[in-house]
């Protein structure tokens, strides 16, 4: 092999430093430019307004409510799971209504609770769904079936975008501590940094997260960082495969 050719002194100056040259090169990735990790790892964010996940949450239970009772028959009697949610979701309005600042730990149980209840409603819904659609056979009773679904997907996606913006980081105010542990997701603005100056991710990016990931049953413009996050996003993937494939499946069979 040829011996590479030298490069004179005075056209050094001129080419990218590296790990030789500069023993900062690996922090800064060329010469004068230094990378953002603040933006590349999440600044601390800002107190968010509690509304819109309440809005969420409200829109979830209401989801439940107007299922049909065949979907509904391994949750009890129709009325407890929504009085449940409702009872968890007025607790915690009482205990922080506005905005989303300090939160004891019991604030934080609470929350995943209640979550964690809309989750295995939905989920035990989804179970009776697929049943009722593998053995149903009348046309009728069918077609209420593939509408039953519908809201069925729905609570999947604000579900999960629930449980994305409660976990990332540590939780909602763990994230307002400059020393919040290294983020579950990596959202575009965090990749290239500088695009969004002062950008902290808010429950409306991670519902468009679950959105996103429930239709086209793998992350897109989001990537999750941890084993937490991509096990998550698989069960949503799943969840939401099965429903769109059993309801197309069953669409088909009705029309024909």
């Amino acid at each position: 092999m040829s011996e590479p050719t030298p490069v004179p002194p005075g056209d050094r100056a001129s080419l990218p430093a590296g790990p030789t040259d500069t023993p900062g090169w690996w922090a800064t990735g060329s010469r004068g430019h230094e990378r953002d990790d603040s933006v590349a790892w999440g600044v601390p964010s800002g107190t968010e307004p509690r509304w819109p996940a309440v809005l969420a949450i409200l829109v979830a239970v209401g989801l439940q409510v107007v299922l049909p009772e065949r979907v509904l028959q391994g949750l009890g009697p129709r009325w407890f799971i929504p009085v449940l949610e409702g009872v968890l979701l007025a607790a915690l309005l009482v205990a922080n209504p506005h905005r989303l600042g300090r939160e004891s730990t019991a604030l934080r149980s609470l929350s995943l609770a209640l979550i964690a209840v809309i989750t295995a409603a939905n989920m035990v819904a989804l179970g009776e769904l697929i049943r009722a659609l593998l053995e149903h056979s009348s046309t009728g009773g069918g077609r209420a079936l593939v509408f039953a679904s519908v809201p069925i997907w729905l609570t999947n996606v604000i579900v999960f975008g629930l449980w994305y913006w409660e976990l990332d980081r540590g939780g909602v105010t763990a994230r307002l501590q400059p020393t919040h542990r290294r983020p579950d997701f990596l959202f575009p603005q965090m990749s290239v940094p500088g695009s969004s100056p002062g950008w902290v991710p808010q429950f409306m990016d991670y519902l468009y997260t679950s959105f996103t990931n429930a239709t086209a049953f793998s992350p897109t413009d989001t990537m999750p960082l941890t084993r937490w996050a991509k096990l998550l996003m698989m069960i949503q993937s799943l969840a939401s495969l099965l429903t769109v494939a059993l309801v197309i499946s069953r669409a088909v069979n009705i029309l024909n």
